[in-house]
């Protein structure tokens, strides 16, 4: 069976003796739930050293407790429970996730990322909530969690709960804190900020979705949620839009500023399911870019960002319906894509006779014209290939466009057919008899 454990490469010796396979479950029977281990990086502040100054990286292992499996496809049988160290060390970082906290939308995703050679990012460092004060014994930690190829990042806020100390109770060597029994750190996770969908694409002039939630322990029904809406495009940012309203009274106490017109946040859905994603309408090709999403509820603060791609599929046509071929005689046609967005289109030409299956590459792919930028911002390609004599009859030549925003390219085609000798011996013997005729007229 494939570990669904993800380590970090400069902490797998380490975390092996503590975690026997990195993922297990808990209690398979009744709840469907499983335990994530995820090794991961403690950053502390900026050290001094030779030259200059750094952060220092230490290892660190997240356990997260409980997290509930949604899908019905997945076996728990074969996962057993995280086995926590026979001696507790307090040299290393354990951070042990309650059970009882929030939970993470689509946190299964981490299940089987190792098995899929997908890279995940996982820092942790301190955190000051805004307005408190530090207290003797505790601390708070945030946490980010990115995973590679998935739709799928957060980040998270960590306060340590108090634990039963004796005289043999033992405090983390690096962070000063008490340790549980087992040697972990028992933490609650009382905020957290995340995004199902880190890359969407929309349609130019179309409307774009721009995903961000979060979820909270407990809040006072007073308290007020702040949503700030910010995009960065080619090193210049503009705030998009600002929401502020009361977790008690969404419909009256509603504040949103727009910066950019056409953009909406649905202040129900902020306090009825902490969705503060934000719609914008009539796209343009100025809108692509990242997004950073920041909510703010009481002392928490959090942040997610979402870079957004505005597509445009090619027109493609070609210059010719049919191509007829002279002897001895080459003819051109022309490809163009027409009104994309991005840049990056492919032209490719291809062929196949009435013997091909299959079409094969064209031995000659023609000439690229420049890129034309039209005012909205798409683009105008043309690619020219010159077709000779010596291609037989009936062949078929076909333009191939690939472009990201096609789900799969576009064929463009057209037939070769040859004028026969014939055809211009009749034109001459008709052209003769012609003349002769008006000749003999003005006789």
């Amino acid at each position: 069976m494939c570990s669904a454990s993800i380590y970090h490469k400069d902490t797998s010796t380490m975390v092996t003796g503590v975690i026997l396979f990195g993922l297990f479950t808990t209690c398979v029977c009744v709840s469907r739930v499983a335990d994530v281990v995820l090794s991961c990086e403690f950053i502390e502040d900026s050290v001094r050293v030779q030259g200059g100054s750094a952060f220092a990286r230490t290892p660190a292992t997240l356990i997260l407790r409980d997290v509930a499996i949604t899908s019905s496809d997945e076996s728990l049988e074969a996962l057993t429970p995280f086995v926590p160290p026979f001696k507790p060390d307090p040299d290393l970082i354990l951070f042990e996730r309650k059970a009882s906290s929030v939970e993470i939308p689509n946190m299964e995703l981490l299940l089987h990322a190792d098995c899929n050679q997908q890279e995940v990012m996982c820092e942790i460092t301190s955190y000051t909530p805004h307005g408190s004060k530090k207290e003797s014994g505790s601390g708070y930690f945030m946490v980010s969690i990115d995973v590679e190829g998935v739709d799928f990042s957060a980040m998270l806020i960590l306060h340590t709960v108090p634990v039963v100390t004796d005289q043999l109770s033992l405090m983390q060597t690096t962070l000063g804190l008490p340790m549980t029994h087992a040697g972990t750190l028992l933490t609650e996770m009382p905020f957290v900020v995340f995004s199902t969908v880190k890359a969407p694409s929309a349609p130019l002039r179309g409307n774009g979705l721009l995903g961000c939630g979060f979820r909270y322990l407990e809040a006072s029904p007073d308290e007020e949620v702040h949503i700030e809406w910010r995009q960065q495009h080619r090193g210049e940012g503009r705030k998009i839009l600002t929401v502020k309203t009361k977790l008690n009274d969404p419909e009256g106490s509603t504040e949103v500023h727009h910066d950019r017109e056409e953009s909406s946040v649905d202040a129900i859905q902020v306090v009825g399911q902490g969705d503060a994603s934000v719609t914008l309408n009539n796209l343009k090709v100025t809108d692509e870019g990242a997004y950073i999403c920041s909510v703010s509820l009481g002392p928490f603060h959090g942040q997610q960002v979402v870079n957004l791609q505005v597509v445009q599929a090619p027109i493609v046509s070609l210059s010719e319906t049919k191509l007829v071929l002279k002897a001895d005689t080459a003819k051109t046609i022309r490809c163009q894509c027409s009104k994309y967005f991005p840049l990056d289109a492919q032209v490719e030409w291809l062929s196949r006779s009435l013997t091909d299956k299959e079409p094969t590459i064209f031995p000659d792919q023609g000439s690229l014209s420049s890129h034309r930028r039209h005012r909205d911002g798409t683009y105008t390609l043309s690619s020219r290939l010159t077709v000779p004599s010596t291609v037989t009859q009936g062949t078929e030549i076909i333009c191939k466009v690939s472009h990201p925003a096609l789900d799969a390219p576009l064929f463009v085609s057209l037939m070769v057919e040859h004028q026969e000798a014939d055809d211009y011996w009749w034109v001459l013997c008709f052209l003769f008899v012609t003349v002769l005729f008006f000749y003999q007229l003005l006789k």
